[in-house]
């Protein structure tokens, strides 16, 4: 048979359609599959099951990105034109800055974006499937639309699939749709209209079957699936600049057109003074060079390195070098739920009984914790009867294990199954302890359908259980535990504290549940029926012979609880300044008590972007029209029921409305909004790899608290980046200020080309990058996120470095004319003038450790980086001072102590007119 198979039928809603309209569309066989000569036909047609594979950019453009920046085009400009002059240490110089620049550009960005290689290895597996009406093992990317997949626990699903026969069958489709718990399928037909996450009729790619057995036909196939709408997704978000890149660039441009403007006036004075036009280009030259902080791009490198090793002590791994500092301009933070800001590991938190309840304490799936009743009075299981059997009734009609690996307790099977092992063994009824009390004889399976699991036991519990039922000792009992409206209809009577039996009162226990629920928990009923010997077979044991009048013993509610530190991190962040909402797949009531439990809901209708209690769910977003789109996501703290698409254009939307945002996950629908975010945090240890490979930093420990940690570290690098910067420009504007007055002035140059790039490097080296080692200031994470739309420096930080390179300008211009008027040679004269901007520049390194306090204040030896550097510098000075080889060189030469006297006097001067610069503005501030 010919396939006609369009590949526009994987656009099709197959979730509303029935099992055999499926069949027919795909034209497959429901219990035979498909034949041979089908596959390879629609192999040729619709290509593997895999998603396509991304190009990047080739090594030559890679290494020419480097190049890309204003500030090198006129460096590699100097270089040239230096070494055509014949200046060849100028030349080589110059030249060798800009390749160290671009070796250490090329190495950041050699780190791989490996996001769609991750996504592609999560369809790589094996698939059992029906071909020619045989079962046969195959790979998965040679699966085709209408193949009949098979599917059993532990299976990765390797295509989409619409479910066509199934038994008891659960998928965790967590990393997919941020769903907490594993979800149970089943074959009917569902409207059109309905998200991913409730499409109970379907299984997609990349997620992971738990329990039971089912049978589906592929309808999509590699980049046509959900996890291909992911892939395109990540493939086409955008990898922002961030905020210091962006505001470098900037700066960059604005730098060099006043540069190659000033070098231009310089030359056209020059020329119209009559000067040499050959001396006048060289000095034009030197003045570009001079102004351009060829330090700059490996302050950068460096400062962002070291907060790279600071944030690696707290726990958190950049990927990317720039992104270090992104987090000091975060204004919002967008964190996935599930274990992201929760554990990931669902836990009792109560215990229902008719004597009240129980409150249980500790999280996760370590069995470690107490059971409190409402008086706060530690009970354990033996207390009560009713709660004794509740547990017992959790436990033993129960199919998950409960493992310790390496020191980390883990769940296999279902978590709300695993949950109700760990209340249990809290209370001292570990599983082998409920085995031999209660050997298990038959089971009825958990179905969607029923809405309850049961099973028959043995019973070995003669002096706990209530026998007065039948009068004499139980032989064997039947245990039930489901859903709490399900459950009831079984019972006629319920436990009381003592073990005696009392009737059923089920309004009273339909209000604890709705209670229980109306706090985001979920909650089970658990019931048991002793039986007497010889009143059952065990064999017959099914749903049709379950005994009436069942006894209800209690109710457990479950959450996967908050992390431990996540609402002081929450209360941190809003200190800070920054807005924290909660994106999640997960359902509404679950997630407004998650965001209640952390202080979401708490949040200031004003002044950090949320509204209290504003919780939209992914059909709200939906039904948004654009203009109101954004607004709407920049007030609400919550979104539910959110798909991978929607987060990335929650993402869009408030980048659109001027935030740095933060965006946290650790599942496959959050990778693409994860590669949108100005800065991507994944989870290290329960995350995926696709979520890591799509992030720009990875928290190890998976705790919210640490991006706390992570912002506090982001806002000292950029503080000391702009230390840097502040430090670094009079230094190049008083070089090319004082080459522009000797031009207009007809004089001799104060200082040579060579001294000037002698000055730019080593102390950039030697002075400059010890800012890097800054400690952060005091109060760092009481201040608002800095404006996205401030620029990189201040408009008091641009009259500051004009007031210094003013100060420069005159201290070296009167140095060098005292000098020639007093019988000094034109390179002792040089010298002095060389040696006045190295000796303020020094000086002035230590008032920019602060920016608005005074050196004094932040302690002289806080930073002893910054006296080791000053030490070296020095060493450098009297060396190319008196060094005779140096001095041939550089053309310098050896000054007398009234000199050095000079120009300590002008830096001392210099300090004092910057410390009243800044009582002036902090006194202003003030008031």
């Amino acid at each position: 048979m010919t396939t006609s198979v369009s590949a526009s039928s994987s656009a099709t809603a197959h979730h509303s359609l029935a099992g055999h309209e499926v069949v027919l569309l795909l034209e497959t066989d429901p219990h035979d599959g498909l034949t041979s000569q089908q596959v390879t036909e629609r192999l040729t047609r619709f290509g593997p099951n895999a998603l396509p594979a991304s190009k990047g950019a080739g090594l030559l453009l890679r290494i020419l990105r480097q190049f890309h920046n204003p500030l090198i085009y006129v460096l590699l400009a100097a270089g040239a034109i230096t070494a055509g002059l014949g200046e060849y240490v100028d030349s080589a110089v110059i030249f060798g800055v800009v390749v160290i620049n671009a070796i250490v550009g090329f190495i950041q960005e050699s780190k791989a974006e490996a996001a769609l290689e991750g996504l592609r290895s999560m369809v790589r597996t094996r698939a059992r499937v029906v071909r020619d009406g045989h079962e046969q093992t195959v790979p998965s990317d040679g699966l085709v639309p209408g193949d009949l997949v098979l599917l059993d626990a532990g299976d990765k699903v390797p295509a989409d699939l619409r479910l066509i026969r199934l038994a008891e069958l659960r998928v965790n489709e967590s990393a997919l749709t941020g769903e907490s718990v594993p979800v149970a399928k089943d074959e009917v037909v569902l409207p059109e209209p309905i998200p991913v996450a409730d499409r109970r009729n379907m299984a997609y790619s990349g997620t992971l079957v738990t329990t039971g057995s089912g049978a589906g036909i592929v309808i999509a196939s590699g980049a046509e699936t959900e996890l291909g709408e992911i892939h395109r997704l990540v493939g086409a978000a955008e990898t922002l600049a961030t905020p210091l890149t962006q505001k470098l660039a900037g700066f960059s441009k604005i730098l060099t057109i006043a540069i190659l403007a000033l070098a231009a006036a310089t030359f056209g004075v020059g020329l119209l003074r009559d000067q040499d036009p050959v001396e006048t280009f060289t000095a034009a030259i030197a003045l570009a060079v001079g102004a351009i902080p060829e330090g700059l791009p490996a302050a950068v490198t460096i400062t962002l390195a070291i907060g790279v090793a600071r944030m690696a002590r707290r726990r958190a791994v950049i990927r990317r070098l720039p992104a270090v500092e992104t987090l000091g301009s975060t204004t919002v933070i967008c964190s996935d739920k599930t274990g992201t800001l929760t554990e990931n590991q669902m836990t009792v938190r109560t215990v229902w009984t008719s004597a009240g309840p129980y409150e249980v304490t500790g999280s996760g799936y370590s069995p470690e914790g107490t059971l409190h009743d409402n008086t706060g009075t530690p009970v354990s299981a033996g207390t009560e009867q009713a709660l004794l059997w509740s547990l017992l009734v959790g436990a033993a009609c129960n199919d998950a294990a409960l493992t310790e690996q390496d020191t980390r307790w883990m769940i296999v099977g279902d978590p709300t199954e695993g949950a109700m092992l760990v209340v249990a063994a809290k209370a001292g009824l570990n599983s082998d302890r409920v085995t031999g009390l209660l050997p298990r004889l038959a089971t009825i399976p958990f179905s969607s359908e029923r809405r309850y699991m049961a099973t028959l036991h043995r019973d070995t519990t003669a002096d706990t259980a209530p026998d007065n039922i039948a009068g004499h000792p139980a032989a064997h009992v039947v245990l039930v535990k489901g859903a709490v409206e399900r459950v009831l209809d079984l019972c006629s009577a319920q436990m009381s504290a003592d073990g005696t039996l009392r009737p059923l009162d089920r309004i009273a226990v339909l209000r604890a549940a709705d209670d229980l629920a109306g706090q985001g928990l979920r909650v089970l009923a658990t019931a048991m029926r002793p039986l007497k010997p010889g009143a059952f077979d065990p064999d017959g044991f099914g749903e049709d012979t379950l005994p009436a009048g069942m006894v209800l013993t209690g109710l457990q509610a479950m959450l996967d609880p908050p992390r431990a530190a996540a609402t002081s991190a929450v209360s941190a962040c809003r200190t800070a300044g920054i807005a924290v909402k909660m994106i999640t797949g997960d359902h509404a009531a679950t997630a407004t008590a998650i965001a209640g439990r952390i202080g979401l809901l708490d949040q200031p209708q004003h002044g950090n972007g949320c509204d209290r209690g504003m919780v939209l769910t992914g059909t709200d977003l939906a039904a948004l029209t654009a203009e109101e789109f954004p607004e709407a996501v920049d007030r609400a703290a919550v979104f539910a029921r959110v798909s991978p698409e929607q987060k990335l254009r929650l993402v869009e939307a408030l980048q659109a409305r001027g935030h740095v945002v933060a965006m946290t996950g650790d599942g496959v629908n959050d990778a693409p909004a994860l590669r949108q975010a100005g800065i991507g945090v994944a989870m290290g240890e329960s995350g995926t790899e696709v979520a890591k490979d799509a992030a720009d930093m990875v928290l190890t420990d998976d705790d919210f608290a640490t991006i706390e940690a992570a912002v506090e570290e982001g806002r000292g690098v950029f503080d000391n980046l702009t230390k840097f910067i502040t430090w670094t420009l009079p230094t190049n504007i008083g070089e090319g200020l004082v080459i522009l007055a000797a031009i207009m002035a007809g004089a001799a140059l104060p200082i040579l080309p060579t001294q000037i790039l002698w000055i730019n490097m080593t102390t950039a080296v030697a002075l400059g990058l010890m800012l890097a080692f800054e400690p952060k200031e005091a109060g760092i994470m009481t201040r608002r996120p800095r404006d996205p739309d401030q620029p990189l420096l201040t408009r008091a930080l641009m009259l500051r470095i004009m007031l210094v390179s003013g100060l420069l300008v005159a201290g070296s211009w009167w140095l060098f004319e005292w000098e020639l008027a007093h019988g000094a040679s034109l390179a002792e004269a040089r010298t002095a003038a060389m040696n006045v901007f190295v000796v303020v520049e020094a000086f002035y390194l230590f008032s920019c450790r602060s920016l608005t306090r005074s050196a004094w204040r932040i302690g002289i030896f806080s930073n002893r980086w910054v006296i080791a550097g000053v030490t070296v510098q020095a060493i450098g000075q009297l060396a190319i001072t008196y060094l005779p080889a140096m001095n041939t060189v550089f053309g310098t030469a050896p000054i007398g102590w009234g000199a050095w006297l000079r120009i300590l006097a002008i830096a001392v001067a210099a300090s004092l007119v910057v410390a009243a610069d800044k009582w002036w503005r902090s006194t202003l501030d003030q008031t």
